[in-house]
């Protein structure tokens, strides 16, 4: 049984687990919890209605938040020749092509975000296995396959995020730190969730929205209206 801390208990009583909250309501609630000895993180947890054994119905991508999400991305990019000098200069934490390949493949994975050019994926193809199940590995989808590489290495160091339906049919996603205005984070949330809603695939049936909770680092989570 897990086990929890004393301060997460105390937060619990603040609230009715079960009730559903506005967005407003449920941000004010949140900053309300004793907060943790480090800056905590806002998190926002979607189930959508989808069979994520369906590859049609898969929900990924990326998106800018309008205040972001309070920390500078790691970033690696994967490219050669004139790419990998405008990938320096807007500033990638790590530039390379067959060496960084050999690199990632030999299990270094100290990096939040890898991006590669198009013309490069015929040799980062083979780390799907390394980078795949730490949902890494470079996609169209996510805007992390891209020649346009000065753009989304600015984009993701300023804390653009990419998601994943995870097997369960669950988004995950950080959507700023307890320690924003409480307007910040309500903006975006609210643009997450709307962006989810247009993301949703055409093969979905029924109720796509099912349960949306948003959490701290170390809290419990606050139900969201949908």
């Amino acid at each position: 049984m897990l086990k929890r801390s004393k301060r997460y208990i105390e937060s619990k009583k603040i609230f009715d687990n079960k009730k559903k909250y506005g967005v407003k309501e449920a941000v004010k609630l949140l900053k309300t919890f004793k907060s943790a000895k480090f800056e905590e993180s806002v998190e926002i947890a979607m189930k959508l209605g989808i069979d994520p054994k369906q590859s049609d119905q898969l929900v990924r991508g990326s998106v800018s938040l309008p205040k972001g999400i309070g920390k500078s991305l790691k970033v690696i990019v994967f490219a050669g020749g004139e790419q990998a000098a405008i990938a320096k200069k807007a500033g990638a934490d790590e530039v390379g092509a067959e060496e960084l390949v050999k690199k990632v493949e030999g299990g270094w994975l100290d990096f939040d975000v890898a991006i590669a050019t198009s013309e490069m994926m015929k040799l980062v193809g083979k780390l799907g296995r390394v980078l795949g199940p730490q949902g890494k590995m470079p996609s169209p989808k996510s805007g992390t396959v891209t020649d346009d590489i000065g753009t989304a290495v600015k984009e993701f160091k300023a804390g653009k995020i990419e998601y994943r339906t995870d097997p369960g049919g669950n988004v995950h996603a950080i959507v700023g730190k307890v320690a924003f205005r409480e307007e910040d984070l309500e903006e975006n949330i609210t643009m997450f969730v709307k962006h989810i809603i247009n993301s949703r695939p055409a093969s979905a049936k029924g109720i796509f929205l099912q349960k949306i909770a948003i959490s701290s680092t170390m809290s419990p989570g606050i139900l969201l209206e949908v």
